[in-house]
C-alpha cells in the first residue's frame, strides 16, 4: 500500500512512529507538509501538487493537521478525496472535531454525556450564562483553542464575569462549562481505531493546575476504563464520524462526560503510558478499509 502523510513536522514521535508502523508492514510512505501542497481544482481532473509534481498513485492518506491550519488542511484532504484516495479521518469529520460548538451540539444531539455548557454572543447576558452552566466555578473555554491554551477557570461570580467580558471584548468565541469537581485536575484520554477503544490513559495535572493536557506539565498513567466510559468514547467518535480520535472524559458524578474529541490525537503519552502499540493499529486499520474512492461524503460538506 502506498500511504500520504499530511504533517507539518515529520520528526514529532506521533509521526515517525507513523512511518516506523507503515514501513515494519512493508508499506510506502511519504510525508508532505500540508501547508506546502497546492490544487488544481477542475472538473473531472482534480489534481494536488507538491514541490512541482503531481501527488498520484496514493491508497491512503493520513491527516496530522494542526489546529492553526485546519482550514486549509481540510482543503487539502477534501482535494485527496475527490481524487479517490481513502482518508483515514475524512475532512467533514475532522472540522466538525475542531469546531468546539458543532461538536457538543453533535454529542448532545446523540446523547452522549457532557458538562453543562452554555454558550452566547451578548455579554450582558453573563450572569445568566454563568446559572445556565451551574454557577461558579466556571470554566471559559475559547472555541479555537488547543492543548489546553484559552481555557480559565472563573472561581467566583465576578472573575467569571470579568473573563466572560474580556474574550468577548476581543471578539473571540467562548464556551462557558460546568466546572467538574470530582474529576479533580485528572481526565481520561480514550483512543479509538476503527470503533473500538485501542488504549486508554489517565492524565493528571500539574498541582497547581486544574488542566490535565501533557502539554502543559501533566502526567500520564494506564487506567482500566469501565464498560460505560468505553461505550461513551465509542459513540463520541462514531457522533463526529472519526476513525481515529483521543476522547477526552471526565468521571463526574452522573458518569463520564466529554469534554473534546481529537481528530490528531498525540501517540507518545499513550503509548508509553501504555506500552500499546497504537500507531500499528492505525495502520492495520488502513490495511483493512482502505479503498479508492470509499470516503462517505467524496469531499462534500
Amino acid at each position: 500500500m502506498k500511504i500520504l502523510m499530511l504533517a507539518r513536522n515529520a520528526e514529532l514521535y506521533s509521526h515517525k512512529r507513523l512511518v516506523e508502523a507503515a514501513e515494519e508492514r512493508g508499506h510506502e510512505i511519504t510525508v508532505l507538509d500540508t501547508l506546502r501542497c497546492y490544487m488544481n481544482i477542475t472538473s473531472h481532473r482534480p489534481e494536488l501538487r507538491y514541490g512541482g509534481e503531481k501527488i498520484i498513485g496514493y491508497d491512503a492518506v493520513i491527516p496530522r493537521i494542526g489546529a492553526s491550519i485546519t482550514f486549509y488542511g481540510m482543503a487539502v484532504v477534501r482535494q485527496l478525496e475527490m481524487m479517490g484516495v481513502y482518508p483515514l479521518n475524512e475532512s467533514v469529520a475532522i472540522g466538525r472535531s475542531r469546531d468546539k460548538l458543532r461538536s457538543m451540539q453533535l454529542l448532545a444531539r446523540d446523547g452522549i454525556g457532557l458538562p453543562v455548557t452554555a454558550f452566547a454572543h451578548d455579554t450582558s447576558r453573563s450572569e445568566e450564562v454563568i446559572e445556565i452552566a451551574g454557577g461558579t466555578p466556571v470554566v471559559i473555554k475559547l472555541l479555537e483553542g488547543t492543548q489546553g491554551v484559552g481555557v480559565v477557570l472563573g472561581e467566583t461570580q465576578r472573575s467569571a464575569k470579568s473573563i466572560i467580558e474580556a474574550f468577548r471584548g476581543a471578539k473571540v468565541n467562548i464556551l462557558v462549562q460546568e466546572f467538574i469537581k470530582e474529576a479533580g485536575n485528572t481526565d481520561i484520554r480514550a483512543l479509538v481505531v476503527g470503533g473500538k477503544v485501542v488504549a486508554a490513559m489517565q492524565r493528571t495535572g500539574a498541582s497547581d493546575d486544574f488542566r490535565s493536557n501533557l502539554h502543559r506539565g501533566g502526567s500520564a498513567a494506564k487506567i482500566k476504563i469501565t464498560a460505560e466510559e468505553r461505550s461513551t468514547a465509542v459513540r463520541a467518535a462514531k457522533s463526529m464520524g472519526l476513525n481515529v480520535c483521543g476522547v477526552d472524559m471526565l468521571r463526574s458524578n452522573h458518569g463520564p462526560v466529554v469534554m473534546e474529541v481529537n481528530s490528531s490525537p498525540g501517540l507518545e503519552g499513550v503509548e508509553n503510558a501504555t506500552n500499546i502499540d497504537v500507531a500499528g493499529k492505525i495502520i492495520e486499520f488502513l490495511e483493512k478499509n482502505a479503498q479508492p474512492n470509499k470516503t462517505k461524503t467524496k469531499g462534500k460538506g
